[in-house]
């Protein structure tokens, strides 16, 4: 079984809009609400994908309620830990522009934050972990990294994406799979990444210093995965973006149902870039039928031995 983590989930608040006034009265086209946070998404994506999962974190009020309810709605097994206070409500405006307002989290306490570790710690060396998101700030600095022992210490399969510092505590532990943007990489390594070969260069880098594999997405130039004896580099399809929100976390959860769906390596990298592609350009997270559209157009180089899958 695949879990996520989700610390800091939301419910969103998507309202699409013609144009966008600062200072004026605007009116939507559309609004939805969402079960939204980095976990939560891959969780989704998983789902669609036909691979079940379970979605672990914290939730409070009727806003956490609304978020659990929606996933339930789809199909995701919940097992979140209630806090007191409210999930946050984040508000995504889609105009001309992208603009997004992120609330702040409910605090979570020490007691509650050691029944996550022990969720973590029940859990089997045949299941996936994926932690995926920013750390509250009620939490420890080294949450991901606590998490990465924990899992290291029981043999548990574990996926980290997160933001440089958290990313890089967890590499001493082995992640099974770390899923960097090349800005991200490149504020890492401490170097430029202008093309597929340079983020192949450094990511191998991150290899070295103990990720199992890495993906990392350069946007409209494709995407590299590199482990250590494998580097692939892929093109990314043709489409009109329609937002960021959720492409990354689509990657990893293409990746992963791909894997579980007994893929080879080539073929989950092909997945992923489809993934990742096809929420981009969509309104919301992808389907499973626009995903499969994209999968043709993304073709897979393998650097050693150029072949293509």
């Amino acid at each position: 079984m695949i879990y996520t983590v989700t610390l800091n989930p939301s419910l969103d608040y998507l309202l699409t809009l013609d144009s966008l006034s600062l200072g004026a009265l605007n009116r939507s086209t559309s609004d939805h609400f969402l079960a939204g946070g980095k976990g939560i998404n891959v969780s989704q994506v998983l789902t669609e994908l036909g691979v079940p999962s379970s979605a672990f974190g914290f939730t409070g009020g009727f806003t956490g309620q609304e978020v659990e309810r929606l996933l339930q709605k789809n199909g995701i097994s919940t097992s979140f830990i209630s806090v007191e206070g409210e999930t946050r409500v984040n508000v995504k405006l889609r105009a001309a522009e992208e603009t997004e307002v992120n609330a702040a989290g409910p605090i979570i306490d020490a007691l509650r934050f050691e029944k996550l570790k022990a969720q973590v710690k029940n859990l089997g060396i045949h299941d996936v972990l994926v932690l995926s998101g920013s750390i509250p700030a009620s939490l420890p600095e080294d949450t991901y990294e606590q998490f990465a022992r924990l899992c290291s210490k029981s043999g548990i399969r574990f996926v980290v994406d997160a933001e440089g510092p958290s990313l890089l505590k967890t590499l001493p532990f082995r992640p099974f799979l770390i899923k960097p943007n090349h800005h991200e990489l490149a504020e890492m390594v401490g170097a430029d990444i202008h093309s597929l070969q340079d983020a192949v260069k450094h990511a191998k880098t991150l290899v070295r210093l103990g990720a199992e594999q890495v993906i990392v997405s350069l946007a409209g130039a494709g995407a590299v995965y590199v482990s250590d004896s494998l580097s692939l580099i892929a093109n990314a399809p043709e489409g009109s973006v329609q937002g960021s929100v959720g492409a990354g976390d689509s990657m990893v959860a293409g990746f992963l149902a791909a894997l579980e769906q007994n893929a080879s390596i080539e073929q989950a990298f092909q997945m992923s870039i489809a993934s990742g592609s096809a929420t981009a350009f969509s309104d919301r997270l992808c389907t499973k039928q626009q995903v499969e559209s994209l999968l043709p157009q993304v073709i897979v180089t393998s650097l050693e031995g150029g072949n293509e899958q």
